[in-house]
């Protein structure tokens, strides 16, 4: 519906230049006029668009609204382009226009539709010359995921890989080029804590491979942060070991090296477990360009020394004392911390290529709680004037997962629930209500069929449940509720696509791209609206980036498809009748795999 909004608006501005010259609008009218003035209709009733700006114009022209809207009205019959793709406009309420389009524009597109794999969503063009010009660049990046070595992946890296995932996923499906970064904690005081902890407790671990697992590494991590705490001689032969580390202390890297390995073999298996993709590059990427950072901040005199630290205050940043709070750069030691690499990781991200990355857009993706720190580290990059004109940071922030009991979502020892764990258990109780299911229904298949489904609507569980939320708010996690095959849940989409295949299992050939196609019940149409609505969701995905938004769509299309299902006959409807109910099911199969290929969840033919 994206080019038919598009040709709409066209003939509306058009209908404007004549109903309202421009020589006669004051400033109010022509802000009104210039804004986009078609939106989707707010319900199947109104039709497919509405005119609503005749309610903001009466009080500018001293008109009725209605009166206002029959101008319109007027002017855009007489448009040939309008014509030939919408009915007659329709006045509604106290000037509400209502567009409707035509059957046979609708037509014209599900046959454009059958013969297009990207499914009418139109791809972004980037010229080379643009490109290399720095003009439109095509490069994004999107960090997300970012756990931090020795420690094991819990809950609440769930949100962030699978958000993060998407998004790439719908951006590149878009037509960008994704850089997917994964920001893993690997260097600080932590390791300089657990190689000192290692050398005593296991030496041998800091020169052979595998000989602590991620498990072991974990519990040897709070062993030291505990040391650490209490122990002030440990915890100067930490700091100590840090320093060494900075300084490229062989012995020191080769045990860095050996725990970041290890750490990231286990990481990997989730990633695999999730078809995640990602390029790792860790906080230790960004130490080099560190003192550059503070060099560059000092030249543009933004730097003050606050006790030996050096800081930037920055408007409205305030203390719990209510006073001004200063925003660390480097501490009074010399040292570095959080605030510093990530600045180093813009301007790197933000720089044209070779000596940057040169994207045009930055995605973060982390929990709402760090929401601060980020709005301060956006600030110091945009006064340090790293941020061209033509680029663009967001935050993309989302809540916690939570339990039942709206509580956070932890075990019932009161740990942090490992993701290893509810992957498991989530492909365990898929597994359970598949066997139900089969022997309520006194099926048999065998164990390859029942591990392939229990794995794939497990994972799809997990992930749909997590996307089909606005990413801002917390969640109450719930595997009765995620698992269920009735409500907006991976299983209902699932059955939909599994519906389809048993049409073309029993028959039905969907291969259906040249044939002549004619509809006329209700069910058809309305199928019809929601399948050409999918290009104007992957606008909104890509803008706002929030894929609750797709996981809506694909939810409402599967429940209009099913009502359709049950509601006409397909196979045994006569010709023409029966292949153009099939183009539809084709068409729906289609945007279901595309849609949740997007979500990164996966799809099955039989369930």
């Amino acid at each position: 519906m994206l080019e038919i909004s598009a040709r709409l608006e066209e003939a509306l501005n058009k209908a404007f230049i004549k109903v309202f010259p421009k020589e006669g609008r004051s400033s109010k009218t022509s802000s009104i006029l210039t804004d986009s003035n078609v939106v989707p209709a707010s319900k199947p009733e109104f039709g497919d668009f509405q005119i609503n700006c005749a309610l903001s114009l009466a009080k500018e022209l001293k008109q009725a609204p209605r009166e206002i809207a029959q101008q319109i009205t007027d002017q855009l019959q007489k448009d040939n382009d309008f014509v030939q793709i919408c009915n007659p406009p329709q006045i509604a309420g106290p000037g509400f226009i209502n567009l409707s389009i035509n059957s046979k524009t609708l037509i014209s597109e599900i046959h454009f539709r059958l013969n297009d794999k990207r499914l009418g969503v139109p791809l972004k063009k980037f010229s080379s010359e643009e490109i290399e010009e720095g003009k439109n660049n095509n490069r994004v990046i999107i960090d997300f995921s970012s756990p931090n070595i020795a420690k094991e992946m819990h809950v609440g890296h769930l949100r962030s890989t699978i958000i993060g995932d998407s998004l790439a996923r719908v951006l590149e499906f878009c037509g960008y080029e994704v850089l997917r970064l994964n920001h893993v904690g690997d260097w600080g005081t932590q390791f300089g804590m657990l190689i000192t902890h290692l050398k005593e407790v296991v030496p041998e671990a800091l020169h052979k491979k595998d000989v602590v697992e991620i498990s072991d590494l974990v519990n040897f991590y709070r062993q030291a942060k505990k040391r650490f705490d209490e122990d002030k001689i440990f915890q100067k032969q930490s700091r100590d070991e840090v320093v060494n580390l900075q300084a490229g202390d062989q012995e020191s890297l080769i045990a860095w090296q050996l725990l970041c390995k290890q750490s990231r073999k286990e990481f990997q298996k989730i990633y695999d477990r999730l078809d995640i993709k990602l390029t790792e590059r860790g906080e230790s990427f960004y130490n080099k360009f560190l003192v550059d950072v503070i060099n560059d901040l000092k030249n543009k005199n933004l730097l003050i020394n606050d006790q030996g630290a050096q800081c930037i205050f920055l408007d409205g940043v305030i203390g719990k004392d209510g006073k001004p709070q200063p925003i660390i750069i480097q501490k009074s030691d010399g040292g570095f911390n959080y605030t510093t690499t990530d600045l180093a990781a813009i301007k790197y991200r933000l720089t044209t290529p070779p000596n940057g990355d040169g994207a045009f857009r930055l995605i973060y993706v982390t929990d709402a709680g760090q929401a601060s720190h980020f709005s301060g580290v956006f600030q110091i990059a945009k006064i340090a004037n790293w941020i061209p004109t033509n680029c663009q940071i967001e935050h993309v922030p989302f809540g916690l997962v939570q339990g039942e009991d709206g509580k956070k979502l932890k075990t019932r020892s009161g740990e942090t629930i490992r993701l290893v764990d509810l992957l498991d258990e989530a492909i365990q109780r898929a597994r359970e209500d598949l066997k139900d299911r089969l022997n309520t229904e006194s099926r048999s298949e065998n164990e390859s069929f029942i591990d392939k489904v229990s794995k794939t609507v497990g994972i799809a569980a997990i992930k749909y449940a997590d996307l089909s939320q606005n990413r801002i708010s917390n969640y109450q996690f719930s595997f009765d509720k995620m698992l269920s095959l009735q409500g907006n849940t991976a299983p209902y989409l699932l059955y939909a696509l599994v519906r389809i295949a048993g049409i073309s299992r029993n028959g039905g050939d969907l291969n259906v791209s040249s044939q002549k196609i004619q509809f006329n019940e209700s069910q058809e149409w309305a199928l019809i609206r929601k399948l050409l609505q999918l290009d104007c969701i992957i606008a909104e995905v890509e803008k706002e980036l929030l894929p609750n938004r797709l996981c809506g769509y694909l939810f409402e299309l599967s429940q209009i498809f099913n009502r359709f299902y049950d509601q006409v006959p397909i196979l045994k409807a006569s010709e023409p009748t029966r292949t153009s109910r099939l183009a539809l099911c084709s068409i729906t199969a289609d945007t279901l795999k595309l849609g949740m290929s997007l979500l990164g969840i996966p799809t099955l033919e039989r369930m």
